[in-house]
């Protein structure tokens, strides 16, 4: 992982660079708040969409340099690279989908069927369908090449803030404003499955690449990992203090980000026991060739009292590879990025620990139909410690090493509030000084 992108209330556009002696670039140009940001799939370009209804394309380096898209009459909420980077998707309050060519930068077609307003438009892996959402509560699956709507998804009772392909290009998920999530099969145009696991709007979601996990980012202040293979609720994290409003994986699933209205970006280690699932990522990967990495977009439409509007996927370095620790902890925040107005690049030193819930309450229907491994419960035949008993043990002292570090960052945030407060109340008295000799003079 190299790079975030994340995108502003501010208008600005933050490429956050993840090694701690590099410095971090703000990209000013939009007039107005930038909603949603995604880099290039070779990572040599970054685009962005704003109110100011416009989309630029960016080189991420110190020059800014930036190419304008004067794409809609309204908002333009949504941005999204096809895989191979060769087109563009963008979606808009003015009702319409454009697709655009990356190089040319030229308009190419538009798709015009929804009736409100489109908050989100993703290609699919293989390029060949295009998915989005509208206020109009419909879900409409393009093809590509006819540029015909070729099926539409209807919500009841919300309208869909998110939605993107599996990487298998088989199904979808929509992340509704219903505090639902919904899993469709865009075959058989049925639902899969339905999870109810939030309190809040949901805001983003975004599919771990080897198509076994779904994160998704909530108004309730959660982020949620979910289990597609078990189809339940898998863990809950809490870290962000209010609405968490985009939320994606890096391209290898090693790390994954969130950001939320609170200013703040966290960065995730994804520390799944993947060693259960090696039998389902071998099988993906053996019938379905055009498997992508995780789609690099996870950027949300966000209130207007936010301030990182949007986040983008890190591009990652060749080197890394998907996570397969035996750890049974889901995920611990590597470190956390607050947006600065004047350009900083603030890493925190606190490393956020989520409090953990494991929940197995809320079961459907599997996407995947591969039973998962299980297994066996062995008795240590030298008449040491069971394997299982072992397990255990083990996992009771990652929790305990969790909770000692979260004691840990709850001692260093209140001996910064402290020093915050001490400096206010400094403040305070240099100013009553300094208006009482205004008024002795």
């Amino acid at each position: 992982m190299k790079q975030i992108a994340t995108g502003s209330m501010d208008s600005c556009v933050m490429i956050w660079n993840m090694k701690p002696q590099m410095r971090a670039y703000r990209f000013d140009g939009h007039k107005d708040a930038v909603i949603s940001v995604q880099f290039s799939p070779s990572g040599h370009l970054v685009a962005s969409a704003s109110r100011d209804k416009t989309v630029r394309l960016w080189v991420p380096s110190m020059k800014a340099e930036s190419t304008v898209f004067r794409a809609h009459t309204a908002t333009v909420r949504s941005v999204n690279f096809s895989g191979d980077g060769q087109m563009l998707a963008t979606a808009s309050d003015d009702k319409t989908i454009k697709v655009w060519t990356v190089h040319r930068q030229k308009f190419l077609f538009s798709l015009n069927q929804h009736i409100n307003w489109v908050r989100c438009v993703k290609f699919s892996p293989d390029d060949h369908l295009i998915v989005s959402s509208s206020d109009d509560k419909t879900i409409k699956l393009w093809d590509k090449n006819s540029r015909e709507c070729i099926h539409s998804f209807y919500e009841h009772a919300g309208y869909a803030n998110y939605v993107d392909f599996h990487p298998s290009g088989t199904c979808i998920a929509a992340a509704s404003t219903d505090n639902t999530v919904k899993v469709w099969d865009i075959r058989s145009h049925k639902m899969l499955q339905h999870y109810q696991v939030h309190s809040g709007v949901v805001n983003s979601l975004s599919f771990h690449p080897a198509g076994n996990f779904l994160i998704t980012a909530s108004s309730d202040s959660t982020v949620k990992i979910l289990d597609l293979v078990e189809g339940k609720l898998l863990y809950t994290l809490h870290g962000h203090q209010g609405p968490v409003t985009c939320v994606a994986f890096s391209r290898t699933g090693e790390y994954f980000a969130s950001g939320g209205s609170d200013e703040q970006v966290m960065v995730w280690k994804s520390n799944f026991d993947c060693s259960e699932y090696s039998d389902t990522v071998r099988l993906q990967h053996k019938t379905t060739s055009s498997v992508q990495a995780a789609p690099s977009s996870a950027t949300a439409h966000l209130p207007l009292n936010s301030h990182p509007s949007a986040f983008l996927s890190q591009t990652s370095d060749p080197s890394e590879h998907f996570n397969r620790q035996d750890s049974q902890t889901a995920a611990h925040a590597q470190s956390s990025i607050r947006s600065s107005r004047q350009g900083r690049a603030t890493h925190s030193q606190t490393y956020r620990n989520p409090s953990t819930s494991s929940s197995s309450n809320h079961q459907t229907q599997g996407l995947l139909q591969h039973p998962p491994h299980v297994p066996a419960q062995s008795q240590a035949s030298d008449g040491g410690v069971p394997p299982s008993l072992a397990s255990t043990l083990e996992h009771i002292i990652g929790q305990l090493d969790i909770l000692t570090q979260t004691v840990s960052i709850l001692e260093q945030r209140l001996t910064l509030t402290e020093d915050k407060l001490k400096e206010c109340l400094e403040n305070q008295m240099e100013i009553g000084l300094h208006l009482q000799k205004r008024e002795d003079d």
